[in-house]
């Protein structure tokens, strides 16, 4: 672990232009780094993490585009799906199994009234940056999701869960691909989510998809889930109120997994809940 990532603390990341709220990811699991890669190379997890998200045009960087004009800054800059914060390799406040193996943490930008929370490309972009400083074998994620910022009010009627127009993405996986997956989903010190979940449930997985199938499993004990990696006060923790799902996800893939998350804050928001929601896939 780097001098840095033994020091970096999760935080609000500070912004002026109206925000969701802070997104947090942690992917557990093995990493063998590549072989030819320089352990002291300068491309650590924060400048990867910003590389990708700025190839791919979901990085939100518009408080560095400048005013254009005489000084050369940019005059129209994307507004991204989110703003950089903080990444790292493993952290100090990770629980010892399983492995944290990388954490990334952005700013989400508020969102189109019809667009999903944008948990499938970030975690697309976690686990590319990941990736590219070795193999990975993922054991679980684990998405904080900022519900709270989330307003189920303004959705059209076409889009109450966005993620629900997509899910014919995975409609050509291979059959074989289809993983056993427990799925906590958590309020913390909010009790609201144990009362609600059986209506939770069946907003997630509702039946005219094949992403995710499953349901409620009170069998499983939330021990099974890691802590989060991060200050209980920097949500609303500890995870003490939520809720446990048992199925199976199309392909244990950092997608998949992403779509279910968004699935789950929209979800989330149209049954009234209205606080950060840990969010955490374990395969089963």
């Amino acid at each position: 672990m780097s001098e840095q990532d033994a020091t970096a603390q999760p935080g609000i990341a500070p912004t002026a232009r109206p925000t969701v709220g802070t997104m947090f990811a942690a992917l557990y699991g093995e990493l063998v780094p590549h072989a030819w890669r320089d352990p002291a190379s300068e491309h650590d997890a924060y400048q990867l993490f910003h590389q990708r998200s700025l190839a791919m045009g979901w990085l939100d960087d518009r408080s560095g585009a400048g005013e254009g004009g005489a000084s050369g800054g940019r005059t129209h800059v994307a507004p991204g799906l989110w703003a950089m914060n903080d990444a790292g390799w493993g952290h100090p406040l990770a629980a010892p199994a399983p492995d944290l193996i990388s954490w990334f943490q952005v700013e989400a930008s508020a969102l189109a009234d019809d667009g999903p929370l944008p948990a499938q490309p970030f975690l697309r972009c976690a686990q590319d940056t990941t990736e590219r400083i070795g193999a990975v074998r993922l054991a679980a994620v684990q998405v904080l999701l900022p519900v709270q910022g989330i307003d189920a009010s303004a959705r059209p009627p076409y889009a109450l869960l966005p993620s629900m127009r997509t899910p014919a993405w995975f409609g050509e996986c291979d059959p074989r691909a289809r993983v056993p997956v427990k799925v906590r989903i958590d309020g913390g010190l909010d009790p609201s989510i144990p009362g609600v979940a059986p209506q939770f449930a069946r907003r997630v997985v509702p039946p005219d998809q094949n992403v995710f199938a499953g349901g409620l499993d009170e069998a499983v004990p939330p021990e099974d889930f890691p802590l989060p990696p991060f200050d209980d006060r920097f949500w609303n923790g500890p995870p003490l109120h939520g809720m446990t799902l048992s199925g199976e996800l199309a392909e244990w893939s950092c997608d998949a997994v992403g779509w279910l998350a968004a699935t789950v804050a929209d979800s989330a928001a149209h049954i009234g809940i209205r606080t950060p929601v840990l969010f955490t896939v374990v395969r089963a």
